[in-house]
């Protein structure tokens, strides 16, 4: 099971997000959790297409990352050791801004 979360981060403190993410929080993540990866806006211009386009309030996504879980389970065990470790509390510590979170989605997926 592929969990794909999407967050829509506020543009005016995406730049100081963007460093915490690089340095702290997807190398720990990589490293605790079976990450398939972290993407990070690279300020392309995004592609809009389809028979209906509309576009979201808050714009695209500005930071992708997808993790592989062997199950339901095993996402809510592997949640809680990880997010509630005091690794990760560390880390959210030095967190820029948690409120800059304007939105933020996760879905589930299955491999083809």
């Amino acid at each position: 099971m592929f969990e794909i979360r999407c967050y829509h981060y506020d543009p005016a403190k995406f730049d100081d997000y963007k460093k915490w993410a690089v340095d702290e929080a997807a190398p720990f993540l990589k490293a605790n959790l079976n990450v398939v990866g972290f993407w990070l806006d690279n300020g392309n211009a995004i592609e809009l297409t389809g028979s209906d386009p509309a576009p979201q309030k808050h714009g695209a996504a500005n930071v992708t990352w997808i993790i592989n879980w062997d199950s339901e389970e095993h996402r809510a065990k592997g949640f809680k050791e990880v997010f509630e470790g005091e690794g990760w509390q560390d880390i959210w510590s030095r967190h820029p801004d948690a409120d800059g979170y304007l939105q933020m989605e996760a879905r589930f997926a299955e491999e083809v």
